[in-house]
């Protein structure tokens, strides 16, 4: 039975470079770097964001962006801050997708190896709410008043 998410494995040119964004702009806290010595196929580094671990592997930059993405959770009080600190990286900031009210806001960068990033505002519950509010806005209006 799937527990969870162990971790999340990004494959990097510049390892110095990426755990300055992670823990610049994304408040990851390092906790291992394997130096000179190699368990994995590279050199390598995790960390810990919001309790996730997160790897990154030296090797090369994916060959293009896509939209493939991790979203962190965000407060929307911080969004300003964030997207602050991903400028004075000089990241590349994508504008997001149209939104509908109610399923939050986020901020999409890419790093340096064309892996997209998302902080988001909103969470699951509150984005299916918003979406069914579109599709059968009669059904909810009991659910919504706790009937």
């Amino acid at each position: 039975m799937i527990q969870g998410i162990s971790h999340i494995t990004f494959i990097v040119k510049d390892l110095e470079k990426t755990a300055k964004l992670l823990t610049y702009v994304l408040d990851a806290q390092e906790i291992y770097s394997s130096g000179e010595k190699t368990f994995s196929p590279s050199h390598e580094k995790f960390f810990l964001i919001a309790g996730i671990w997160i790897a990154i592997i030296e090797g090369e930059s994916l060959p293009e962006e896509t939209y493939n993405h991790v979203a962190f959770k965000i407060e929307e009080k911080d969004i300003d801050k964030y997207l602050a600190r991903i400028k004075s990286l000089a990241l590349t900031i994508i504008e997001p997708r149209s939104r509908i009210t109610g399923e939050g806001q986020s901020l999409y960068f890419y790093d340096y190896d064309n892996h997209l990033f998302e902080l988001h505002t909103g969470t699951l519950e509150e984005r299916l709410q918003a979406y069914q509010l579109l599709v059968y806005p009669e059904e909810l209006v009991g659910y919504r008043n706790g009937q």
